[in-house]
């Protein structure tokens, strides 16, 4: 089954305040093109991916859930898989440890990075070292009105030399 042109989750994980352990996670890896941090033909990329999955009979966790992290000139957005072995470059284990703290934001891209840097002040009050920072739309331009607003959920991975915190595993 291809991706609908509605972008949103099927159904969306309850992970808002949480840390997570996505150590030996499967994931669906694709590298996408970005220009100074803003995603180039980002829908395009998320449909090939799609279309990806489906033609190697993958199964995701949260479908249409998608990851992306951005940098300079490049980035990549993940999709949560079903354990699964493949041939295919792009499906592979998150290495150990991820770690990851999660906020759900209710606003837009461009009230986002405020949001990001409280999650941020947050954590370094928790002696936890940010590390990269996926961001994962759950309401599309199509369907956001009629879903109470836009919604992303900020995961930011993160390390420390400390003891861990109690991790709650997906």
């Amino acid at each position: 089954m291809s991706e609908p042109s509605c972008a949103c989750p099927e159904v969306v994980p309850e992970w808002h305040g949480l840390d997570l352990d996505l150590s030996n996670q499967c994931v669906h890896d694709q590298s996408i093109p970005s220009f100074f941090h803003m995603p180039i033909s980002y829908d395009l990329y998320r449909q090939k991916q799609a279309q990806n999955i489906e033609h190697l009979e993958l199964k995701e966790r949260w479908p249409g859930l998608v990851l992306t992290r951005t940098g300079l000139w490049g980035g990549q957005i993940l999709r949560l898989l079903e354990a699964a072995e493949s041939p295919s470059r792009q499906v592979r284990f998150l290495e150990t440890p991820f770690y990851v703290s999660v906020f759900l934001h209710e606003g837009g891209i461009g009230t986002a990075p405020k949001a990001a840097q409280l999650q941020q002040l947050k954590m370094s009050e928790r002696k936890l070292k940010p590390k990269e920072l996926f961001l994962a739309h759950l309401t599309c331009p199509i369907c956001s009105e009629a879903k109470g607003g836009d919604k992303i959920l900020i995961i930011r991975r993160w390390m420390t030399k400390d003891s861990l915190p109690a991790l709650t595993r997906p």
